[in-house]
């Protein structure tokens, strides 16, 4: 097949956050039986190296510029800017992230492949790229929207959670514009992929005409080999972009709500927090002894391997969680909330015990002190998590359920 895969997120390196690791690793995939088309955007820390070595994994690359970051200052200019940037998005039901980012070069060069049809299929990785496809594009070439988690979804559970950042602007976008944009650009795509089953029956009732595909994320066995001995101790570790909403709530709540129980009982108990781009406020957090943050690290599995129990403790964000599939390919103990485990069979009748959940302070309290004492018990996660995620959520088997859709075969 020749593929137009179009992301304005650039995927590479594919460390750098959920949507760049799962858009990555199925152009990886697809690229080794058909030829591959990326199209994509700059963003400001996107190097000439990478450009290069993103080369090697498709057949063409282009790369767009990304529009310069409209003003947000609170003067009156600014403040009807603002007001001019809601009015727009309520309109178009389009929120304004996916409007800023609009290309019109891309709109032009992707209009042009399908008047000569160039491609056999077009794929949008993430919901934010939807805006490039028309309508009737459905007609001449197999459309495919890889939602990777819904906006509704997320803005929704931030709000409810108290974890948004800008509660009277989020609000607005959920009451006028989210939920038209979902039913509006579901309705143009000749197949809809989500990553669990929750979005799933989400979408479903945006398109019940459609089989919707749940395609859930993998891990690089290679980059995440499992470890070879348990460390024990009382080492706790959380990963992730640290500049990201519902890691900065999880932080925190980890930090404030549970952390000092477990140090009260576990005096040496350290919490680390690893991943890139760690805002003041999860800095802060190093404030409290035993809490470490690391920012950026050359190896993440080296981290995991390191710990005993690696926490999820997310209270928001829908999808799968690439860093819980992460620790349990990593042989890492998982405790998590049900955000951290969604599209998850860990635990219940019949299925091996594969992870601990946890939602409130006490239950996480409760389960990380039973691991941090019961080296059995770790070695029994440890065995079913790697085991689940080999069975199930390698990005070879995500990648080969991708290529079906691709090829127009939704089974």
């Amino acid at each position: 097949m020749r593929i137009l895969m179009l992301s304005s997120t650039f995927p590479y390196p594919p460390s750098r956050g959920g949507t760049e690791i799962r858009t990555f690793n199925l152009l990886k995939h697809l690229q080794q039986n058909h030829e591959v088309t990326l199209v994509t955007q700059y963003n400001k820390s996107v190097s000439d190296v990478e450009v290069a070595e993103l080369r090697n994994y498709v057949s063409e690359l282009m790369v767009f510029p990304l529009p310069s970051d409209p003003q947000a200052k609170n003067t009156v200019s600014g403040i009807l800017a603002k007001t001019g940037r809601f009015m727009e998005s309520v309109i178009k039901a389009t929120p304004p992230n996916v409007l800023h980012r609009y290309s019109p070069e891309i709109q032009t060069f992707v209009d042009s492949c399908v008047t000569e049809g160039k491609y056999d299929v077009i794929t949008c990785e993430h919901s934010v790229n939807e805006i490039y496809i028309r309508p009737e594009f459905r007609h001449h070439v197999n459309t495919v929207i890889d939602v990777h988690s819904s906006v509704y979804g997320w803005v929704r559970d931030h709000l409810e959670m108290g974890a948004a950042q800008n509660v009277i602007r989020d609000r607005l976008y959920l009451t006028f514009v989210l939920k038209r944009y979902e039913q509006r650009y579901c309705s143009k795509f000749s197949n809809i992929v989500v990553t669990t089953e929750d979005d799933r029956q989400e979408f479903l009732k945006l398109r019940p005409d459609i089989d919707i595909q749940v395609i859930p994320n993998g891990v690089d066995l290679e980059l995440f080999p499992y470890r070879c001995q348990d460390p024990g101790g009382h080492s706790l570790i959380f990963v992730g972009a640290m500049d990201a909403s519902h890691n900065i709530d999880a932080a925190r709540f980890f930090a404030f709500a549970v952390f000092p129980e477990l140090q009260a009982r576990y005096p040496d108990a350290t919490f680390s927090i690893v991943g890139a781009r760690p805002t003041p406020e999860v800095l802060s957090l190093e404030k409290i002894p035993g809490v470490k943050v690391t920012g950026r690290v050359p190896s993440m599995v080296d981290y995991l391997h390191q710990s005993t129990v690696c926490v999820v403790p997310l209270r928001t964000g829908f999808g799968i969680k690439n860093k819980t599939l992460e620790a349990m390919a990593a042989g890492v103990p998982v405790v998590a909330s049900d955000r951290g485990l969604e599209g998850l069979a860990v635990d219940g009748d019949g299925i091996s015990l594969t992870a601990f959940r946890a939602n409130q302070p006490i239950e996480y309290v409760n389960a990380i002190s039973q691991l941090f004492e019961q080296p059995q018990l770790r070695a029994e996660l440890s065995y079913h998590g790697r085991q689940l995620v080999e069975s199930e959520f390698t990005w070879n088997i995500a990648g080969q359920r991708y290529e079906q859709v691709c090829l127009g075969n939704s089974h």
